[in-house]
């Protein structure tokens, strides 16, 4: 398929530079292949599940992996994109034609200039135009130093000064995170409170966790003129036996399986067989879904409003269909619906 066929018109003023204030005022719309669409809010979302419904979540951690430091007297901005060894991470680089094989790059807290820098050797190119940095560092504790001079690694259109990422260490992360890893939130997830998951759990509605660590190929742009051509970035997932054994009961008793989030999806259909039995999971997908896929593991998906020509609205077009869901995101760019990772939110029903 053409990647131009899932191309459309975005006002920029949509773009959500920051969540809803509360949570659950952000709007959600409510999407029922071919076209049906109506409007609610996220606090309505327990009077749309079906009592038994059961809810998949994604556990992981947003680490602090956007970085800035000097190599010398020049400045580099790097984003750490990919866990490639022991300390060693594929990172996205700021004019990384400027860092070379053997380059030692010192990183600081953009709030803490003076501090002690946490150094990283350059170690070569990896795909893309990334660079291989290795970090001096005890590999314990080079999570726990990101914390302190990494700030969170928000998309590219949301802009923020060095100093200005304080409120983004709680809003880009879900309340249920738990296992770090992950360099892009699973921005489903951030429209989940303790309240709302309270107002889920009264309904009997229940809920399972597994883990996918999004990676930064979320933010690259496909830029091949046709989907066959694209190569998907590898994130790495798992999914215990219990949590295996919860999702298979649910698909036994005919419940719907309802994905929080594209990231879920995507661990739930790797690691489902050609009968839609879903297997323990502990390694790398890169699946690409587009039109034309059939779902094995979901029944329904609750998502962000995804940016045009990306691999995730060709995801949420072979779910609920190219047509219907341009025509759904036209409907939400009339109502003034907000976008992307602090927008707003869909609920996609295909039966």
């Amino acid at each position: 398929m053409l990647v131009n066929e899932f191309d459309f018109d975005l006002p920029r003023e949509l773009i959500a530079s920051r969540p809803a204030e509360p949570r659950e005022s952000a709007r959600l719309l409510r999407v029922s292949p071919p076209d049906s669409f109506s409007d609610f809010h996220i606090s309505d979302l327990p009077d749309l599940l079906r009592p038994d419904d059961l809810l998949v979540f994604n556990d992981t951690r947003v680490i602090p992996a956007r970085l800035f430091g000097k190599r010398g007297e020049a400045a580099v901005e790097a984003t750490l994109f990919k866990a490639v060894g022991i300390n060693r991470w594929e990172a996205l680089v700021k004019n990384a034609r400027r860092l070379h094989e053997g380059d030692a790059v010192f990183f600081r807290p953009p709030t803490d200039p003076e501090a002690e820098p946490l150094k990283a050797d350059v170690l070569g190119r990896g795909e893309n135009g990334t660079v291989i940095l290795e970090f001096d560092a005890d590999s314990s504790e080079l999570f726990s130093l990101l914390e302190k001079y990494g700030v969170m690694p928000l998309p590219p259109y949301i802009h923020r000064e060095k100093t200005e990422y304080g409120e983004d260490v709680k809003n880009y992360q879900t309340i249920f995170a738990r296992h770090p890893g992950a360099v892009a939130a699973p921005t489903a997830g951030l429209h989940f409170t303790e309240g709302l998951l309270k107002k889920i759990a009264e309904k009997g509605i229940e809920s399972v966790r597994i883990t996918l660590h999004v990676g930064g190929g979320t933010f690259l742009p496909v830029k091949v003129e046709d989907t066959k051509d694209h190569v998907m970035h590898a994130e790495f997932g798992h999914i215990g036996q219990n949590e295996a054994d919860v999702i298979n009961r649910a698909k036994q008793n005919g419940r719907r399986v309802v994905s929080v989030g594209t990231t879920a999806l995507r661990l739930l259909e790797s690691a489902a067989d050609e009968n839609g039995v879903v297997h323990p999971f502990n390694g790398e997908t890169d699946i690409f879904i587009t039109p034309g896929y059939k779902f094995r593991a979901i029944d329904a998906l609750f998502t962000n409003f995804h940016l045009p020509c990306s691999t995730l609205f060709m995801l949420v077009s072979a779910f609920c269909g190219t047509e219907c869901m341009k025509k759904a995101y036209a409907h939400a760019i009339g109502e003034r619906y907000r976008f992307f990772s602090y927008g707003d939110a869909c609920f996609l029903e295909n039966e």
